[in-house]
Parts: structure tokens; sequence; C-alpha cells
């Protein structure tokens, strides 16, 4: 499964590069939603919440009516979480509050996963430079994706991985890392950061990893057409 991207900065859907550089702007929330008519998931992330800068809760509820979606950002209590489901959500992505600087937060991710059930909890892993990142991937943990997702797999439904070292810079992925995680886990795996290329995305789609596309569809380096074509 192909699944466009919605970020959200300062009431914006923007771009980053390595979730830092703002690389573009595009269109309206409401613009893109039209743009991506036909997919039958769309990744929406508050980046302000994922940083602690602040919030897009009213464009979030906004794309989370009318379409179906994966919302994550800043989603650091139980109560936020719950909110976003009754907002429309249909998976909860859930990052930074997932770990604790040496290890898991079970606790929370516990609360979650029995607040919602595990079925609709996305748990962000992302990785930069070997190790697994959080707060908008401006803090390091001292963790490796490959070594904990089996450990998460009790609280979750699924993972969405980004390999932060190619995220928005257009050179393509790592596959060998995401192929080194598909065998650490059973569990559904979406791939992001660095997606190119339409053979990336089928070398993914054989190794049954989703992939989640930003960069490459707001610049025209992929186009939806196509992209549509490989999702039936």
């Amino acid at each position: 499964m192909i699944i466009p991207c919605i970020d959200l900065m300062g009431g914006r859907v923007v771009q980053l590069v390595q979730g830092r550089e703002k690389a573009l702007e595009a269109d309206s929330p409401a613009e893109m939603l039209k743009r991506f008519e036909g997919f039958p998931v769309i990744q929406v992330i508050d980046l302000d919440a994922a940083i602690g800068s602040g919030e897009n809760s009213s464009l979030v509820e906004f794309l989370a009516a009318r379409a179906t979606t994966r919302v994550g950002g800043g989603v650091r209590t139980v109560e936020r979480a719950r909110r976003l489901v009754e907002q429309g959500a249909t998976r909860v992505i859930i990052g930074t509050s997932a770990f604790q600087p040496d290890g898991i937060n079970r606790p929370f991710l516990s609360e979650v996963a029995a607040a919602i059930g595990p079925d609709k909890v996305l748990i962000a892993v992302d990785s930069m430079r070997g190790r697994i990142v959080v707060k908008g991937w401006r803090e390091s943990t001292t963790l490796e994706a490959g070594q904990v997702l089996s450990q998460l797999e009790p609280y979750c439904g699924g993972f969405l991985c980004t390999y932060v070292d190619k995220e928005g810079m257009l050179q393509g992925t790592d596959l060998d890392w995401f192929r080194r995680l598909r065998r650490t886990t059973s569990h559904e795996l979406t791939a992001a950061g660095g997606i190119t290329t339409l053979d990336e995305i089928a070398e993914l789609q054989r190794l049954g990893i989703h992939s989640a596309l930003g960069m490459a569809i707001y610049t025209g380096q992929l186009q939806l057409d196509q992209l549509r074509a490989l999702n039936v």
C-alpha cells in the first residue's frame, strides 16, 4: 500500500528535510485531500506537536473527519490518543512517548493499547545514524530499531519506520535497513524516509512493506496517477 503524507506546521502543509529544514509549503489541507483522492489511507503528522512548539489540532480534526487517516505528532497522553480516534483517525501513531532514554515506555504503551485497542496503535520507530530518535528527531536514544520491534509487538498493530538519514533528500532510501527490520517482526511495517523511485516502492511491496511518501510526491518526482495504479 502507498500512503501519501500530510505534514502540518504553523497551520500549513509542509515538507522538511530530516525533520529540520523546511523545503517547501504545499497547497491547503483541503486541496491536498482532493489531490490524494483514491488512496486508501492518508498519513497526517502534526510536526508542531511532535517538537512541542504548538499544535494544529483543528486541521488534524478536519482531515481525520474527511479521510481514512493515520495520525501522529505529539501523542503523549492516553486522552489525546482517545481523542484522535473519536475525531476519526483509524490509527494513532505514537513515537516519542513510546520510548524512554534507555528503553521502552511499557506503562504508557499498555495504557494506550488498553484505551483504544492495540490494533489502532502504530509505533513510530525512527532511526538516524543507527539509533532511534525522538522529539521530532531532535534527540537520540541508545536504542536500535531492530532490537525493539519484537518487544513492541504486544502494544500495537504495526510500525512506521523512518530512515531519517535520507528523509526529504530525494536520494533514495536504505532498502537493506528495511529488509533487516522485516526479518525481526511479522507485524505490519510502513517504510518512510527518502523513498524516491518506483523501483524502491516495488521492492518494499515485495517485502510486504507499505510506503509512506512525502517529498517525492510534493516535488513531482513520483506521479500520483502512477502511484494510484500501484495501489490497485
